[in-house]
């Protein structure tokens, strides 16, 4: 990093420590934390009001479902979580086609706390199945989740059939994978994730190593729906805590000054727009590290809410997140009309940790 960025991180990081101290300051007087539900409904309904018809199950919206969920926690709007069974039911509560591919999995992440509040067994069954396929004929996590994003969508299937079946084996599964994909795409010098092996060499315009916004947002907060549910002596959850603990150290100084990270990590001067899905993750992951007693509130809070701060500017007067960067898997190019469902579900996770960050 070169003087110039550094101090930019320096600054960016004393304002969002000014913006940690004035908001809290103000918490009590402003409805900071009435603002939150208010912009997770907003966004919420929007998001339910220009869903497709055909109620589709691929990871593009199982991730909205899952920030719905966490709607329905932080709001006690049982209409959210209804919403969610009816997409589900409608699903059969099927897993997308693909015996052993991650992105296909997300969806019973929702299926699964659904389960939790309405123990049905079709709930789970379909999701049950091809998870014992997998523990039955483990694969190396390179071989299955040969890029990062599969680290948001699949293990935390896996630690959630865990706790709900009281079987170790989905943990030990997940675990060995999780560490060996890991291993894999992890650069320990960066405490950054390449996005897959082809990127191992790529550079950003400025001759940065080339680190990709939102698939580094989707480990860091499968991280943390992975520790939601693992339990706390399980044999690798310090792994999973330091992991989380070195990637926030350096995630703290990319953030730039407006709030949000740029879609290429090591590269904001050529990736300057907004983009919201990667700040969304980044903003869940950190909150709920300070949730939990994982990451430091003096150094950590301001980063967060610098982020929650940049991202509600990004939702219109009807609910529209935008900024959202189109499916991809490198850094790109997002407009302020841009919008996809994991982004608002995205959004939902980080406000409903950001809620839990200022109720507490």
């Amino acid at each position: 990093m070169n003087i110039a960025r550094l101090v930019a991180a320096i600054a960016a990081i004393a304002a969002a420590r000014a913006f940690q101290t004035k908001a809290f300051a103000q918490i009590s007087t402003n409805g900071f934390a009435d603002s939150v539900v208010e912009v997770m409904r907003r966004a919420s309904n929007w998001q339910i009001a220009h869903l497709p018809g055909d109620e589709p199950n691929d990871w593009v919206h199982a991730v909205f479902w899952a920030g719905l969920m966490a709607s329905f926690q932080t709001t006690g709007d049982g209409g959210y979580a209804d919403r969610a069974t009816s997409w589900a039911a409608a699903n059969g509560w099927m897993l997308g086609p693909g015996a052993r591919d991650a992105d296909n999995q997300c969806a019973g992440q929702t299926y699964l706390e659904l389960y939790q509040l309405d123990p049905q067994p079709e709930r789970i069954g379909a999701t049950q199945q091809r998870l014992d396929a997998m523990v039955a004929d483990p694969h190396l996590g390179r071989v299955d989740w040969w890029w990062c994003d599969a680290l948001f969508m699949a293990p935390p299937v896996f630690a959630r059939l865990g706790a709900v079946t009281g079987s170790p084996a989905y943990f030990d599964t997940m675990s060995t994978m999780w560490w060996d994909t890991t291993d894999f795409l992890f650069d320990p010098s960066e405490s950054l994730f390449s996005r897959d092996s082809s990127y191992f060499d790529r550079q950003c315009p400025n001759g940065e190593k080339m680190f990709w916004s939102r698939g580094n947002a989707w480990v860091i907060a499968g991280i943390v729906r992975v520790l939601q549910y693992l339990p706390s002596d399980y044999p690798d959850r310090p792994r999973f805590v330091g992991l989380l603990q070195a990637m926030a150290q350096r995630l703290a100084a990319l953030q730039k000054p407006d709030g949000y990270w740029p879609s290429c990590l090591t590269d904001a001067d050529d990736y300057p727009w907004p983009e919201t899905s990667g700040t969304a993750g980044f903003t869940y992951a950190l909150a709920w590290g300070i949730n939990q007693g994982i990451l430091d509130p003096d150094q950590y809070s301001g980063i967060v809410f610098n982020g929650w701060n940049a991202l509600v500017q990004a939702v219109d007067g009807d609910g529209k997140l935008g900024w959202v960067q189109p499916p991809s898997g490198e850094p790109g190019i997002s407009q302020q009309s841009d919008t996809q469902p994991y982004g608002v579900g995205l959004f939902l996770l980080a406000g409903s940790e950001v809620y839990r960050l200022v109720t507490r």
